[in-house]
Order: structure tokens, then sequence, then C-alpha cells
């Protein structure tokens, strides 16, 4: 069952904190732009509220929240109700599927990326943007995260988790860069993209379908 209750629940909660850390917020978005293709027919799994996919111009999405796809279609996002275990899209769809935030919300991570390696074409790519478990700000949430109306439930991953899974479903070919290096409350300005990771507590891992 997918862990929708707290998106469904506290909506206005999860918006607040996009305008709350607006800077942490841009920072993803940069480094999400790093390794996003520039060009090509897009979808985001656990399109949210759309944050993400509106101003990368992903037009579809899927979300199984309710009131999560009632804001993304505000913002003109196409969007399917479904988990992202369980697709109900054609094979070879859509020539790159991202993944933001999502991850350690998943009933089942394995399931889902080879459910996304399916819709996506040959030579397509899925990225997952997502907070290291290892970093500083994976160990908080961690630590706080029966504190948390969101995290309660969640399932945080380190890169070398992630990777394992992405190579299961088929991907190859791995890129990386990084952002996000100091407390939360600290970031006053735009955070630099780094290639690589291990350093930043944001992380985008992008795949190749070959």
């Amino acid at each position: 069952m997918p862990k929708i209750a707290p998106f469904d629940l506290h909506t206005e909660l999860y918006e607040t904190w996009f305008e709350v850390n607006k800077i942490v917020y841009e920072s993803e978005i940069a480094a999400i732009k790093k390794l996003i293709p520039f060009s090509g027919s897009g979808i985001e799994i656990g399109v949210g509220s759309g944050r993400f996919a509106e101003p990368l111009g992903i037009k579809f999405g899927i979300e199984p929240s309710r009131n999560m796809r009632k804001l993304a279609k505000s913002k003109g996002i196409k969007v399917i109700d479904a988990a992202a275990e369980d697709i109900p899209l054609q094979d070879s769809s859509f020539e790159f599927a991202m993944m933001i935030t999502t991850v350690c919300f998943l009933d089942n991570i394995e399931k889902a990326f080879k459910e996304a390696y399916r819709i996506i074409k040959e030579n397509g790519s899925l990225i997952i943007g997502f907070v290291d478990k290892e970093s500083p700000l994976g160990k908080f949430y961690e630590k706080h995260k029966e504190q948390s109306a969101f995290y309660r439930e969640a399932v945080f991953y380190s890169v070398s988790e992630i990777i394992h899974y992405m190579e299961i479903a088929g991907f190859i070919n791995f890129n990386y860069c990084q952002t996000i290096f100091k407390p939360l409350k600290e970031i006053k300005k735009i955070e630099p993209v780094k290639d690589g990771y291990g350093e930043g507590s944001f992380v985008v891992i992008k795949g190749y379908k070959i």
C-alpha cells in the first residue's frame, strides 16, 4: 500500500516546506538539471504536487495521492493515479523517467525500478534524486523520523543501495552529482552542484537502459 496518507492529510505542510526552504529546493533543482536530458519525452514517478516536474518541463506524472494529484494537475501536468510498483503504461513509453525524493516512500523499490525500466525506451534513462542516508541530512532525518509527519514510515537508502537496485532492474553506465553541503538552516544562497557523491546530502543518479 503506497505511503500516501501523510501527503493527503498534510498537503499544506508539504507545500509550506518548499516555501520555507526555497533556496534548498532551488539547489536540488539545479542538481537535477545537470543530469536530466535536454529533450525527449519524460515522466516523473511520484510527481507529488508537481514541484519538480513543472520547473523541469515534465508534462506527465504518476501519483497515488489524491491531493498531490490535484495540485500537479493545476500546474498543467497530466497525472495518472497509480503507484510506482504498478504503472499502467505500455512498455517503452518514455525516453526518460525520474523519481525525486520518492524512493524512501516506495513499498517495493526493486519492483518500482523494474517498472521504470519497462516504460523507458531503449537508450533512455532513469534519474533518481534522493537524500543519501549516509549524509548528515540523511542521518538527521533517520534519527528524527518519528517526529516527522512524512518520514515516520520512510526507508532511507545509501548511494550504493540505490545503485544495487538500479542494476538489478537492468540500468547501467551511471552518472552522479550532489548538492546540499550545509545544514538546511545555514543555507542562504544556492548550493554548488558537484560531480560524484559522498559530500552532499542530496544526490542525483542517472542510469541508462541500453
